[in-house]
């Protein structure tokens, strides 16, 4: 929903209507991600895509009988469907998508929701897609409070609970309940779409490796923070594309942040009087991704000091050093590259391989 917030507000301001297509559940090479979004308006217009340009001819059709008849619709869309090559999906996904009318009358909630997003307010929206007489209500859910309605008071409170526990993990997906909202039931199906804050980097260390993967890390929508002591190197002047650029001792900083599971931790300094306590505080957090910059000597130098220091082998398999994949990698640019490769392959689970010398599907694991 995202991506079209802004022309759905639009639309809804001059008092018309669109139809919003989500895409709710995926499987195996789909092209977009579960919460793709795409409009079709009452001035026949198209926004946003679902599929990168496979599905969204027979969506914006579909779109239109939607906003004719107010009625929700919930489709699949996969090669396992004899019309899956006529409107294109050939990619070997499958893409289940909910279908819903948005206008004056309807989801009085939109303008909290943009208004927490723009914030960084963690958001999370549930949407009913099957199940009898609840089927295209809306839930929203913030830490603190709730707005909307699924059907009954239980219902909304187990979808609540449910919804903020995702929304701590920045996690969109798909739950199944009884009718009244009871967990091992069956029968009603939730879509919960998280609108958490930018996932964070920090970056320890102000070189010319730094900045490249601060550009590198903007690029996959983090929100990127420069740390080094050294008030001569730490300057927004030569990290102009980073969020923030602090002066301190990253160990000594990073005691006072906020760090979860989407938190990369970038230890590009590779000097043992700013690495050992900064990689020391890093394994400290939860941070998803702790990486460190150096050759296989300094590697194994490293190494010693942090034991030294009290690491044990168990905590230190969750350093990735030397940094990054097998790439080649030269240039800051290009060892850039070789980081974020590692940081996308540690959360999604790939092989790192070339897909060429690799079978099976490109995304593997459970529905996304």
């Amino acid at each position: 929903m995202r991506e079209v917030l802004t022309e759905l507000l639009a639309v809804r301001a001059r008092g018309g209507a669109a139809a919003m297509a989500t895409v709710v559940r995926t499987w195996r090479s789909a092209p977009r991600p579960a919460g793709a979004s795409m409009l079709v308006t009452d001035a026949d217009e198209a926004v946003g895509s679902v599929s990168g340009g496979c599905v969204e001819g027979a969506l914006f059709d579909l779109g239109q009988e939607v906003l004719a008849d107010g009625q929700p619709r919930f489709e699949t869309y996969g090669v396992s469907d004899d019309d899956a090559f006529a409107v294109g999906l050939t990619c070997g996904g499958i893409l289940e998508v909910f279908v819903e009318r948005v206008d004056g009358d309807s989801w009085p909630e939109l303008a909290g929701i943009r208004s927490s997003i723009d914030a960084e307010e963690p958001v999370a929206v549930a949407t009913v897609v099957a199940g009898a007489d609840h089927v295209g209500r809306h839930l929203v859910v913030r830490k603190d409070r709730s707005e909307g309605s699924l059907g009954t008071q239980r219902l909304d409170d187990t979808v609540r609970e449910d919804a903020i526990g995702m929304l701590e993990s920045g996690t969109t997906g798909f739950l199944h309940y009884g009718p009244e909202g009871e967990r091992l039931g069956d029968g009603l199906d939730v879509f919960v779409q998280s609108f958490a804050p930018k996932p964070q980097m920090f970056v320890f260390g102000a070189i010319d490796f730094s900045a490249a993967l601060v550009r590198v890390g903007k690029l996959l929508g983090f929100k990127v923070t420069v740390v080094d002591a050294r008030p001569v190197f730490a300057t927004p002047k030569r990290f102009p594309d980073a969020d923030e650029v602090v002066v301190d001792w990253p160990n000594r900083w990073l005691s006072g942040q906020e760090v979860d599971s989407r938190t990369v931790i970038a230890v590009l300094t590779h000097d043992p009087k700013f690495d050992v306590p900064a990689i020391t505080a890093a394994l400290a957090t939860n941070a998803g991704y702790i990486g460190a910059m150096g050759s296989r000597r300094t590697h194994e130098d490293r190494l010693i000091r942090l034991k030294e220091a009290g690491l044990t082998d168990d905590q230190l398999s969750r350093v990735h050093s030397p940094i990054g994949l097998d790439l080649g990698a030269r240039t800051p640019e290009e060892t850039a590259i070789s980081i974020a490769a590692e940081i996308i392959q540690s959360r999604w689970g790939g092989t790192g391989m070339r897909l060429t010398t690799t079978d099976g599907p490109i995304h593997p694991g459970a529905p996304r």
